[in-house]
Protein backbone atom coordinates (compact mmCIF):
# COMPACT_ATOMS: atom_id res chain seq x y z
CA UNK A 1 0.00 0.00 0.00
CA UNK A 2 1.11 3.57 -0.62
CA UNK A 3 1.59 5.65 2.51
CA UNK A 4 0.58 9.28 1.91
CA UNK A 5 -0.20 10.39 5.49
CA UNK A 6 2.10 9.62 8.40
CA UNK A 7 -0.47 7.67 10.43
CA UNK A 8 -0.79 5.19 7.52
CA UNK A 9 2.61 3.80 8.51
CA UNK A 10 0.65 1.72 11.03
CA UNK A 11 -1.57 0.32 8.25
CA UNK A 12 1.54 -0.60 6.30
CA UNK A 13 3.08 -2.24 9.37
CA UNK A 14 0.00 -4.41 9.81
CA UNK A 15 -0.11 -5.58 6.20
CA UNK A 16 3.63 -6.01 5.57
CA UNK A 17 5.17 -7.46 8.72
CA UNK A 18 4.67 -10.44 10.99
CA UNK A 19 3.14 -9.80 14.42
CA UNK A 20 5.62 -9.28 17.27
CA UNK A 21 5.45 -8.11 20.83
CA UNK A 22 8.12 -5.37 20.65
CA UNK A 23 7.01 -2.96 17.96
CA UNK A 24 7.82 -0.31 20.59
CA UNK A 25 9.56 -0.69 23.94
CA UNK A 26 10.45 1.54 26.87
CA UNK A 27 11.73 1.13 30.41
CA UNK A 28 9.11 1.09 33.18
CA UNK A 29 10.18 0.50 36.79
CA UNK A 30 13.49 -0.96 35.69
CA UNK A 31 12.08 -3.43 33.13
CA UNK A 32 11.38 -3.16 29.42
CA UNK A 33 7.67 -2.69 28.70
CA UNK A 34 6.85 -4.08 25.26
CA UNK A 35 4.00 -2.99 23.00
CA UNK A 36 2.64 -4.90 20.02
CA UNK A 37 0.93 -3.27 17.04
CA UNK A 38 -2.69 -3.87 18.18
CA UNK A 39 -1.93 -2.17 21.51
CA UNK A 40 -0.18 0.69 19.71
CA UNK A 41 -3.07 1.27 17.32
CA UNK A 42 -5.77 0.85 19.92
CA UNK A 43 -4.14 3.34 22.27
CA UNK A 44 -3.60 5.87 19.46
CA UNK A 45 -7.25 5.49 18.39
CA UNK A 46 -8.52 5.98 21.93
CA UNK A 47 -6.43 9.12 22.25
CA UNK A 48 -8.03 10.33 19.02
CA UNK A 49 -11.51 9.58 20.35
CA UNK A 50 -10.70 11.28 23.64
CA UNK A 51 -9.39 14.42 21.96
CA UNK A 52 -12.43 14.57 19.69
CA UNK A 53 -14.70 14.33 22.75
CA UNK A 54 -12.79 17.26 24.27
CA UNK A 55 -13.63 19.27 21.17
CA UNK A 56 -10.29 19.16 19.37
CA UNK A 57 -10.70 20.09 15.72
CA UNK A 58 -8.63 19.91 12.55
CA UNK A 59 -5.73 22.33 12.79
CA UNK A 60 -5.75 22.61 16.59
CA UNK A 61 -2.29 22.50 18.16
CA UNK A 62 -1.35 19.91 20.79
CA UNK A 63 2.08 19.81 22.44
CA UNK A 64 4.23 17.08 23.94
CA UNK A 65 7.09 17.79 26.34
CA UNK A 66 8.67 14.47 27.12
CA UNK A 67 11.65 12.18 26.93
CA UNK A 68 11.56 9.38 24.34
CA UNK A 69 9.02 6.70 25.20
CA UNK A 70 6.34 4.58 23.52
CA UNK A 71 3.63 6.94 24.82
CA UNK A 72 5.09 9.72 22.66
CA UNK A 73 4.19 7.65 19.59
CA UNK A 74 0.68 6.85 20.82
CA UNK A 75 -0.03 10.56 21.23
CA UNK A 76 1.75 11.47 17.98
CA UNK A 77 -0.42 9.16 15.88
CA UNK A 78 -3.53 9.99 17.91
CA UNK A 79 -3.08 13.70 17.20
CA UNK A 80 -2.30 13.44 13.49
CA UNK A 81 -5.09 11.04 12.54
CA UNK A 82 -7.72 13.61 13.60
CA UNK A 83 -6.03 16.38 11.61
CA UNK A 84 -4.68 18.18 14.65
CA UNK A 85 -1.09 19.47 14.63
CA UNK A 86 1.57 17.94 16.87
CA UNK A 87 3.92 20.49 18.48
CA UNK A 88 6.77 18.50 20.09
CA UNK A 89 8.88 20.58 22.48
CA UNK A 90 12.33 19.88 23.89
CA UNK A 91 12.25 18.96 27.60
CA UNK A 92 15.55 20.83 28.10
CA UNK A 93 14.92 24.39 26.88
CA UNK A 94 14.76 27.49 29.06
CA UNK A 95 11.66 29.10 30.59
CA UNK A 96 11.56 31.95 28.06
CA UNK A 97 11.50 29.53 25.12
CA UNK A 98 8.74 27.44 26.72
CA UNK A 99 6.66 30.56 27.26
CA UNK A 100 7.20 31.73 23.70
CA UNK A 101 6.52 28.40 21.97
CA UNK A 102 3.39 27.54 23.94
CA UNK A 103 1.90 30.99 23.37
CA UNK A 104 3.02 31.48 19.78
CA UNK A 105 1.73 28.08 18.64
CA UNK A 106 -1.54 28.48 20.54
CA UNK A 107 -1.54 24.92 21.85
CA UNK A 108 -4.73 23.79 23.59
CA UNK A 109 -3.55 20.61 25.29
CA UNK A 110 -0.13 19.56 26.53
CA UNK A 111 1.29 16.10 27.33
CA UNK A 112 4.16 16.19 29.83
CA UNK A 113 6.46 13.33 30.89
CA UNK A 114 6.14 13.53 34.68
CA UNK A 115 7.11 15.08 38.01
CA UNK A 116 10.53 16.46 37.10
CA UNK A 117 9.24 18.43 34.15
CA UNK A 118 6.12 19.56 35.97
CA UNK A 119 8.32 20.84 38.77
CA UNK A 120 10.34 22.76 36.20
CA UNK A 121 7.59 24.16 33.97
CA UNK A 122 4.31 23.72 35.88
CA UNK A 123 4.10 27.44 36.64
CA UNK A 124 4.65 28.24 32.95
CA UNK A 125 1.89 25.87 31.83
CA UNK A 126 -0.50 27.50 34.28
CA UNK A 127 0.35 30.98 33.00
CA UNK A 128 -0.34 30.29 29.31
CA UNK A 129 -3.99 31.21 28.79
CA UNK A 130 -4.53 29.21 25.60
CA UNK A 131 -3.74 25.89 27.35
CA UNK A 132 -6.97 24.17 28.37
CA UNK A 133 -5.53 21.13 30.13
CA UNK A 134 -2.32 19.19 30.82
CA UNK A 135 -1.94 15.40 30.80
CA UNK A 136 1.05 13.51 32.21
CA UNK A 137 2.58 10.18 31.21
CA UNK A 138 3.60 9.44 34.81
CA UNK A 139 1.38 9.98 37.82
CA UNK A 140 1.64 13.54 39.14
CA UNK A 141 -0.58 14.85 41.91
CA UNK A 142 -2.87 17.60 40.70
CA UNK A 143 -2.65 16.61 37.04
CA UNK A 144 -4.65 14.20 34.90
CA UNK A 145 -2.78 11.06 33.90
CA UNK A 146 -3.06 10.48 30.16
CA UNK A 147 -4.88 7.21 30.88
CA UNK A 148 -7.86 9.38 31.80
CA UNK A 149 -7.95 10.64 28.22
CA UNK A 150 -7.66 7.06 26.95
CA UNK A 151 -10.62 6.03 29.10
CA UNK A 152 -12.60 8.99 27.79
CA UNK A 153 -11.80 7.75 24.31
CA UNK A 154 -12.91 4.19 25.10
CA UNK A 155 -16.24 5.54 26.31
CA UNK A 156 -16.74 7.64 23.18
CA UNK A 157 -15.52 5.46 20.32
CA UNK A 158 -16.84 6.46 16.92
CA UNK A 159 -15.05 4.52 14.19
CA UNK A 160 -17.08 6.07 11.39
CA UNK A 161 -16.29 9.62 12.46
CA UNK A 162 -12.58 8.84 12.89
CA UNK A 163 -12.48 7.12 9.49
CA UNK A 164 -14.16 10.10 7.80
CA UNK A 165 -11.71 12.54 9.41
CA UNK A 166 -8.72 10.44 8.32
CA UNK A 167 -10.02 10.37 4.75
CA UNK A 168 -10.35 14.14 4.76
CA UNK A 169 -6.70 14.74 5.73
CA UNK A 170 -4.56 15.68 2.74
CA UNK A 171 -0.90 15.01 2.04
CA UNK A 172 -0.21 18.72 2.14
CA UNK A 173 -1.98 19.40 5.42
CA UNK A 174 0.25 20.49 8.29
CA UNK A 175 1.24 17.42 10.31
CA UNK A 176 3.57 19.05 12.79
CA UNK A 177 4.95 22.35 13.96
CA UNK A 178 8.57 22.05 15.06
CA UNK A 179 10.27 24.96 16.75
CA UNK A 180 13.95 25.22 15.94
CA UNK A 181 16.07 25.65 19.03
CA UNK A 182 17.74 28.68 17.48
CA UNK A 183 21.18 30.10 18.21
CA UNK A 184 19.78 33.65 18.18
CA UNK A 185 16.37 35.23 18.80
CA UNK A 186 13.07 33.45 19.39
CA UNK A 187 12.56 29.89 18.12
CA UNK A 188 10.94 29.64 14.68
CA UNK A 189 7.98 27.31 14.12
CA UNK A 190 8.65 25.13 11.07
CA UNK A 191 5.46 23.84 9.41
CA UNK A 192 5.92 20.38 7.93
CA UNK A 193 3.24 18.48 6.02
CA UNK A 194 2.67 14.75 5.76
CA UNK A 195 4.17 14.92 2.26
CA UNK A 196 7.28 16.75 3.51
CA UNK A 197 8.19 14.14 6.10
CA UNK A 198 7.11 11.08 4.13
CA UNK A 199 9.14 12.19 1.12
CA UNK A 200 12.18 11.96 3.39
CA UNK A 201 11.11 8.61 4.85
CA UNK A 202 10.71 7.10 1.39
CA UNK A 203 13.98 8.58 0.14
CA UNK A 204 16.15 7.11 2.90
CA UNK A 205 14.42 3.99 4.21
CA UNK A 206 16.22 1.55 1.90
CA UNK A 207 19.63 2.98 2.83
CA UNK A 208 19.65 1.26 6.19
CA UNK A 209 20.73 -2.42 6.30
CA UNK A 210 17.93 -3.50 8.66
CA UNK A 211 14.64 -5.36 8.43
CA UNK A 212 11.72 -6.53 10.57
CA UNK A 213 14.01 -8.84 12.58
CA UNK A 214 16.16 -5.88 13.66
CA UNK A 215 16.11 -3.67 16.76
CA UNK A 216 16.77 0.06 16.86
CA UNK A 217 17.77 2.10 19.89
CA UNK A 218 16.53 5.68 20.10
CA UNK A 219 18.07 8.23 22.45
CA UNK A 220 18.10 11.55 20.56
CA UNK A 221 15.00 13.64 21.37
CA UNK A 222 11.97 12.64 19.31
CA UNK A 223 10.97 16.30 19.30
CA UNK A 224 13.91 16.85 16.93
CA UNK A 225 12.89 16.19 13.33
CA UNK A 226 16.03 14.09 12.68
CA UNK A 227 15.24 11.45 15.28
CA UNK A 228 11.53 11.68 14.58
CA UNK A 229 11.90 11.02 10.86
CA UNK A 230 14.20 8.05 11.52
CA UNK A 231 11.67 6.83 14.09
CA UNK A 232 9.13 6.72 11.25
CA UNK A 233 11.67 5.03 8.95
CA UNK A 234 12.21 2.23 11.46
CA UNK A 235 8.47 1.67 11.76
CA UNK A 236 8.15 1.86 7.96
CA UNK A 237 10.69 -0.98 7.77
CA UNK A 238 9.18 -3.01 10.61
CA UNK A 239 12.16 -2.50 12.93
CA UNK A 240 11.48 -2.77 16.68
CA UNK A 241 12.17 0.55 18.39
CA UNK A 242 13.57 0.61 21.94
CA UNK A 243 13.78 3.96 23.74
CA UNK A 244 16.79 4.63 25.96
CA UNK A 245 15.94 5.93 29.42
CA UNK A 246 18.34 8.87 29.22
CA UNK A 247 21.90 9.75 28.23
CA UNK A 248 23.22 8.43 31.53
CA UNK A 249 21.86 4.93 30.90
CA UNK A 250 22.61 4.60 27.20
CA UNK A 251 25.60 2.29 27.72
CA UNK A 252 23.50 -0.11 29.81
CA UNK A 253 20.58 0.18 27.41
CA UNK A 254 22.82 -0.76 24.47
CA UNK A 255 23.92 -3.89 26.32
CA UNK A 256 20.28 -4.75 27.10
CA UNK A 257 18.93 -4.21 23.60
CA UNK A 258 21.98 -5.11 21.48
CA UNK A 259 20.63 -2.89 18.70
CA UNK A 260 21.27 -3.19 14.99
CA UNK A 261 20.80 0.53 14.30
CA UNK A 262 20.83 3.86 16.08
CA UNK A 263 21.14 7.52 15.23
CA UNK A 264 23.51 9.81 17.04
CA UNK A 265 25.21 13.17 17.10
CA UNK A 266 29.02 13.39 16.80
CA UNK A 267 29.39 14.37 20.44
CA UNK A 268 28.45 10.89 21.68
CA UNK A 269 30.87 9.24 19.25
CA UNK A 270 33.60 11.65 20.38
CA UNK A 271 32.96 10.87 24.05
CA UNK A 272 32.97 7.09 23.49
CA UNK A 273 36.15 7.29 21.41
CA UNK A 274 37.89 9.39 24.06
CA UNK A 275 36.94 6.88 26.76
CA UNK A 276 38.23 3.99 24.65
CA UNK A 277 41.54 5.82 24.13
CA UNK A 278 41.75 6.60 27.84
CA UNK A 279 41.50 2.87 28.61
CA UNK A 280 44.12 2.14 25.98
CA UNK A 281 46.55 4.56 27.60
CA UNK A 282 46.29 2.59 30.85
CA UNK A 283 47.48 -0.61 29.18
CA UNK A 284 51.08 -1.75 29.55
CA UNK A 285 53.72 -3.22 27.28
CA UNK A 286 52.67 -5.25 24.27
CA UNK A 287 48.93 -4.79 24.90
CA UNK A 288 49.34 -1.02 24.73
CA UNK A 289 51.44 -1.26 21.57
CA UNK A 290 48.86 -3.49 19.88
CA UNK A 291 46.03 -1.17 20.92
CA UNK A 292 47.55 1.95 19.38
CA UNK A 293 48.79 0.02 16.34
CA UNK A 294 45.14 -0.86 15.72
CA UNK A 295 43.98 2.73 16.31
CA UNK A 296 46.57 4.14 13.91
CA UNK A 297 45.56 1.53 11.37
CA UNK A 298 41.96 2.64 11.76
CA UNK A 299 42.88 6.28 11.21
CA UNK A 300 44.11 5.35 7.70
CA UNK A 301 40.78 3.74 6.72
CA UNK A 302 38.90 4.84 3.61
CA UNK A 303 35.69 3.46 2.10
CA UNK A 304 35.84 1.07 -0.83
CA UNK A 305 39.64 0.71 -0.96
CA UNK A 306 39.78 -3.07 -1.41
CA UNK A 307 43.02 -3.21 -3.38
CA UNK A 308 45.31 -2.67 -0.38
CA UNK A 309 46.06 -6.32 0.31
CA UNK A 310 48.51 -5.86 3.20
CA UNK A 311 46.34 -3.20 4.88
CA UNK A 312 43.28 -5.45 4.75
CA UNK A 313 45.19 -8.34 6.33
CA UNK A 314 46.40 -6.03 9.10
CA UNK A 315 42.87 -4.74 9.61
CA UNK A 316 41.52 -8.28 10.02
CA UNK A 317 44.17 -8.96 12.68
CA UNK A 318 43.32 -5.69 14.46
CA UNK A 319 39.63 -6.54 14.25
CA UNK A 320 40.13 -9.86 15.99
CA UNK A 321 42.56 -8.65 18.67
CA UNK A 322 41.32 -5.13 19.46
CA UNK A 323 38.26 -3.96 17.58
CA UNK A 324 36.10 -6.93 18.57
CA UNK A 325 35.95 -5.44 22.08
CA UNK A 326 34.83 -2.11 20.65
CA UNK A 327 31.98 -3.83 18.82
CA UNK A 328 30.92 -5.54 22.04
CA UNK A 329 30.66 -2.11 23.66
CA UNK A 330 28.04 -1.27 21.02
CA UNK A 331 26.13 -4.48 21.68
CA UNK A 332 27.85 -6.69 19.11
CA UNK A 333 25.08 -6.42 16.46
CA UNK A 334 25.44 -2.89 15.15
CA UNK A 335 24.87 -2.60 11.42
CA UNK A 336 24.33 1.13 11.15
CA UNK A 337 25.01 4.29 13.14
CA UNK A 338 23.82 7.42 11.39
CA UNK A 339 25.45 10.64 12.57
CA UNK A 340 23.87 14.03 12.01
CA UNK A 341 23.15 17.38 13.61
CA UNK A 342 26.75 18.58 13.40
CA UNK A 343 29.95 17.85 11.52
CA UNK A 344 31.53 14.45 12.19
CA UNK A 345 35.30 14.52 12.46
CA UNK A 346 36.72 12.40 9.60
CA UNK A 347 39.01 10.51 12.01
CA UNK A 348 35.93 9.25 13.89
CA UNK A 349 34.30 7.97 10.70
CA UNK A 350 37.58 6.29 9.78
CA UNK A 351 38.31 4.54 13.06
CA UNK A 352 34.73 3.41 13.75
CA UNK A 353 34.28 1.95 10.28
CA UNK A 354 37.69 0.29 10.48
CA UNK A 355 36.54 -1.26 13.75
CA UNK A 356 33.48 -2.77 12.07
CA UNK A 357 31.08 -0.24 13.60
CA UNK A 358 29.46 1.20 10.46
CA UNK A 359 29.08 4.97 10.90
CA UNK A 360 27.73 7.16 8.10
CA UNK A 361 27.22 10.90 8.13
CA UNK A 362 24.25 12.83 6.81
CA UNK A 363 23.19 16.45 6.57
CA UNK A 364 19.93 18.32 6.80
CA UNK A 365 17.89 20.86 8.70
CA UNK A 366 14.45 21.10 10.27
CA UNK A 367 13.24 23.12 7.29
CA UNK A 368 14.00 20.18 4.94
CA UNK A 369 12.28 17.45 6.98
CA UNK A 370 15.35 17.05 7.61
CA UNK A 371 17.66 15.05 5.31
CA UNK A 372 19.25 16.74 2.30
CA UNK A 373 22.21 14.40 1.74
CA UNK A 374 23.53 11.24 3.39
CA UNK A 375 26.29 8.71 2.89
CA UNK A 376 25.00 5.21 2.18
CA UNK A 377 26.41 1.71 2.49
CA UNK A 378 26.72 1.36 -1.28
CA UNK A 379 30.18 1.60 -2.90
CA UNK A 380 30.54 4.90 -4.70
CA UNK A 381 27.78 6.50 -2.64
CA UNK A 382 29.91 7.37 0.38
CA UNK A 383 33.04 9.29 1.17
CA UNK A 384 34.59 10.15 4.52
CA UNK A 385 34.76 13.90 5.08
CA UNK A 386 31.53 14.50 3.13
CA UNK A 387 27.83 14.16 3.97
CA UNK A 388 27.32 11.94 0.93
CA UNK A 389 25.27 12.51 -2.23
CA UNK A 390 22.03 14.54 -2.18
CA UNK A 391 18.86 12.45 -1.95
CA UNK A 392 17.46 11.36 -5.30
CA UNK A 393 14.27 13.38 -4.85
CA UNK A 394 16.13 16.53 -3.73
CA UNK A 395 17.83 19.11 -5.93
CA UNK A 396 20.93 20.81 -4.53
CA UNK A 397 22.78 23.73 -6.11
CA UNK A 398 25.55 25.94 -4.79
CA UNK A 399 24.90 29.68 -5.15
CA UNK A 400 27.47 32.16 -6.40
CA UNK A 401 28.14 32.99 -2.74
CA UNK A 402 28.76 29.31 -1.96
CA UNK A 403 25.47 28.79 -0.07
CA UNK A 404 23.71 25.43 -0.35
CA UNK A 405 20.25 25.82 -1.92
CA UNK A 406 17.68 23.01 -1.82
CA UNK A 407 14.47 22.29 -3.70
CA UNK A 408 12.27 19.22 -3.29
CA UNK A 409 9.16 17.73 -1.68
CA UNK A 410 10.93 17.81 1.70
CA UNK A 411 11.12 21.63 1.85
CA UNK A 412 8.90 23.06 4.57
CA UNK A 413 5.58 24.82 4.04
CA UNK A 414 7.01 27.86 5.83
CA UNK A 415 7.46 29.38 9.28
CA UNK A 416 4.30 29.56 11.36
CA UNK A 417 2.95 33.12 11.62
CA UNK A 418 6.13 34.53 10.09
CA UNK A 419 5.62 35.20 6.39
CA UNK A 420 8.52 37.65 6.21
CA UNK A 421 11.04 35.10 7.47
CA UNK A 422 9.54 32.44 5.18
CA UNK A 423 10.01 34.69 2.15
CA UNK A 424 13.60 35.39 3.16
CA UNK A 425 14.35 31.67 3.50
CA UNK A 426 12.50 30.20 0.51
CA UNK A 427 13.12 32.20 -2.66
CA UNK A 428 11.66 31.00 -5.98
CA UNK A 429 11.10 27.60 -4.39
CA UNK A 430 14.73 27.25 -3.26
CA UNK A 431 15.42 26.78 0.45
CA UNK A 432 18.41 28.88 1.47
CA UNK A 433 20.09 26.69 4.07
CA UNK A 434 22.56 29.21 5.45
CA UNK A 435 25.28 26.59 5.05
CA UNK A 436 28.26 26.94 2.76
CA UNK A 437 29.47 23.92 0.83
CA UNK A 438 30.66 22.34 -2.40
CA UNK A 439 29.67 19.33 -4.48
CA UNK A 440 32.87 17.48 -5.35
CA UNK A 441 33.76 15.64 -8.54
CA UNK A 442 32.20 12.43 -7.17
CA UNK A 443 28.87 14.16 -6.52
CA UNK A 444 29.40 14.26 -2.76
CA UNK A 445 28.31 17.26 -0.73
CA UNK A 446 30.89 18.76 1.59
CA UNK A 447 29.90 21.34 4.21
CA UNK A 448 32.50 24.05 4.70
CA UNK A 449 30.81 26.47 7.08
CA UNK A 450 27.83 28.69 7.89
CA UNK A 451 27.07 31.85 5.96
CA UNK A 452 26.38 33.82 9.14
CA UNK A 453 29.24 32.25 11.09
CA UNK A 454 31.97 32.99 8.56
CA UNK A 455 33.59 36.22 9.67
CA UNK A 456 36.07 38.70 8.28
CA UNK A 457 39.10 39.89 10.22
CA UNK A 458 40.08 43.56 10.25
CA UNK A 459 42.73 42.58 7.71
CA UNK A 460 39.96 41.63 5.24
CA UNK A 461 40.51 37.85 5.49
CA UNK A 462 37.59 35.41 5.82
CA UNK A 463 37.61 32.67 8.46
CA UNK A 464 35.22 29.72 8.80
CA UNK A 465 35.27 29.02 12.56
CA UNK A 466 33.42 25.69 12.35
CA UNK A 467 36.18 24.10 10.28
CA UNK A 468 38.84 25.20 12.76
CA UNK A 469 36.75 24.16 15.77
CA UNK A 470 36.09 20.67 14.42
CA UNK A 471 39.77 20.17 13.68
CA UNK A 472 40.97 21.36 17.10
CA UNK A 473 38.40 19.18 18.87
CA UNK A 474 40.26 16.17 17.49
CA UNK A 475 42.67 16.69 20.38
CA UNK A 476 41.79 14.64 23.48
CA UNK A 477 42.69 17.72 25.55
CA UNK A 478 39.82 19.83 24.20
CA UNK A 479 36.12 19.28 24.76
CA UNK A 480 34.50 22.45 23.40
CA UNK A 481 35.79 25.51 21.56
CA UNK A 482 34.60 28.71 19.93
CA UNK A 483 36.83 30.55 17.44
CA UNK A 484 36.49 34.33 17.44
CA UNK A 485 37.96 37.27 15.55
CA UNK A 486 35.34 39.21 13.59
CA UNK A 487 36.77 42.64 12.75
CA UNK A 488 39.86 41.79 14.80
CA UNK A 489 43.46 41.48 13.60
CA UNK A 490 43.65 37.72 14.21
CA UNK A 491 41.72 34.61 15.27
CA UNK A 492 41.50 33.62 18.94
CA UNK A 493 39.55 31.02 20.89
CA UNK A 494 37.78 30.22 24.13
CA UNK A 495 38.37 26.57 25.01
CA UNK A 496 36.77 24.16 27.46
CA UNK A 497 39.33 21.43 28.21
CA UNK A 498 38.34 17.79 28.48
CA UNK A 499 38.76 17.68 32.23
CA UNK A 500 38.78 13.89 32.48
CA UNK A 501 41.68 13.66 30.05
CA UNK A 502 43.39 16.56 31.78
CA UNK A 503 43.14 14.76 35.14
CA UNK A 504 44.67 11.65 33.58
CA UNK A 505 47.53 13.68 32.06
CA UNK A 506 48.20 15.47 35.36
CA UNK A 507 48.34 12.14 37.16
CA UNK A 508 50.91 10.81 34.69
CA UNK A 509 52.98 13.98 35.02
CA UNK A 510 52.81 13.96 38.81
CA UNK A 511 50.80 17.18 38.96
CA UNK A 512 48.39 17.33 41.88
CA UNK A 513 44.92 18.02 40.45
CA UNK A 514 42.97 20.40 42.67
CA UNK A 515 40.09 22.20 40.98
CA UNK A 516 39.28 22.91 37.34
CA UNK A 517 39.67 26.61 38.03
CA UNK A 518 43.15 26.22 39.48
CA UNK A 519 44.31 23.75 36.85
CA UNK A 520 43.48 25.95 33.84
CA UNK A 521 45.81 28.56 35.37
CA UNK A 522 48.59 26.06 36.09
CA UNK A 523 51.70 27.00 34.07
CA UNK A 524 52.49 23.40 33.05
CA UNK A 525 48.91 22.75 31.98
CA UNK A 526 48.69 25.95 29.93
CA UNK A 527 52.07 25.23 28.35
CA UNK A 528 50.93 21.73 27.33
CA UNK A 529 47.68 23.02 25.85
CA UNK A 530 49.55 25.77 24.00
CA UNK A 531 51.76 23.12 22.39
CA UNK A 532 48.60 21.32 21.31
CA UNK A 533 47.25 24.49 19.68
CA UNK A 534 50.64 25.19 18.07
CA UNK A 535 50.54 21.72 16.53
CA UNK A 536 47.21 22.47 14.84
CA UNK A 537 48.40 25.92 13.78
CA UNK A 538 51.12 24.29 11.67
CA UNK A 539 48.40 22.86 9.43
CA UNK A 540 46.37 26.10 9.28
CA UNK A 541 46.94 28.99 6.89
CA UNK A 542 48.36 32.21 8.31
CA UNK A 543 44.91 33.78 8.55
CA UNK A 544 43.40 30.78 10.37
CA UNK A 545 46.05 30.34 13.04
CA UNK A 546 44.81 30.66 16.63
CA UNK A 547 47.05 33.41 17.96
CA UNK A 548 45.64 33.51 21.50
CA UNK A 549 43.30 31.43 23.63
CA UNK A 550 41.77 31.35 27.07
CA UNK A 551 40.45 28.40 29.05
CA UNK A 552 37.03 28.01 30.66
CA UNK A 553 36.79 26.05 33.93
CA UNK A 554 33.39 24.41 33.34
CA UNK A 555 31.61 22.46 30.64
CA UNK A 556 29.20 24.30 28.36
CA UNK A 557 25.73 22.81 28.67
CA UNK A 558 22.13 23.39 27.63
CA UNK A 559 21.26 24.44 31.18
CA UNK A 560 24.11 26.95 31.41
CA UNK A 561 23.00 28.39 28.07
CA UNK A 562 26.07 28.04 25.86
CA UNK A 563 24.64 25.31 23.61
CA UNK A 564 21.25 24.69 22.06
CA UNK A 565 19.02 21.69 22.70
CA UNK A 566 20.54 19.99 19.64
CA UNK A 567 24.08 20.68 20.94
CA UNK A 568 25.12 23.59 18.72
CA UNK A 569 27.02 26.59 20.04
CA UNK A 570 24.96 29.66 20.90
CA UNK A 571 27.62 31.96 19.55
CA UNK A 572 25.97 35.28 20.33
CA UNK A 573 25.14 34.16 23.88
CA UNK A 574 28.72 32.96 24.47
CA UNK A 575 30.11 36.24 23.17
CA UNK A 576 27.88 38.21 25.54
CA UNK A 577 28.44 35.94 28.54
CA UNK A 578 32.23 35.90 28.16
CA UNK A 579 32.62 39.45 26.87
CA UNK A 580 35.33 40.32 29.40
CA UNK A 581 37.40 37.20 28.67
CA UNK A 582 37.06 37.74 24.92
CA UNK A 583 38.15 41.38 25.08
CA UNK A 584 41.31 40.36 26.93
CA UNK A 585 42.22 38.02 24.07
CA UNK A 586 42.49 40.93 21.66
CA UNK A 587 44.24 43.49 23.88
Amino acid sequence: MEVTRIFEILDRYETRFKPKNDVLAGKENGSWALYNLPKYRQTANNISYGLLKLGVKTGDKIATISNNRPEWNFVDMGIMQIGAVHVPVYPTINAEDYQYILKHSGVKYVFVAGKELIRKIGHILESVENIISVFTFSEVEGYDHYSKLIELGKENQNETKLSDIKKSIGQDDVATLIYTSGTTGNPKGVMLSHRNILSNVKAVYDIFPVDETSRGLSYLPLCHVYERMVNYVLQYRGVSVYYAENMGTIVDNIQDVKPHIMTTVPRLLEKVYDKILAKGRKLKGLKKQLFFWAVNLGLRYQYDKNTRFLYNIQLRIASRLIFSKWREAFGGNMRSIVSGGAALQPRLAQVYNAAGIPVVEGYGMTESSPVIAVNTYEPGQRKIGTVGPPLKNVNVVISDEGEILVKGPNVMMGYYRNEEMTNETIIDGWLHTGDVGIVDNDGMLRITGRVKEIFKTSMGKYISPVLLENKIKESPFFDQIIVLGENRKFAAALIVPDFEHLKSWCNIKGISYTTNSEMINNKEVRSRLKREIDCFNKAFGDTDKIRRFDLIDHEWTIDSGEITANLKLKRSHIQMKYHTEIEKLFV
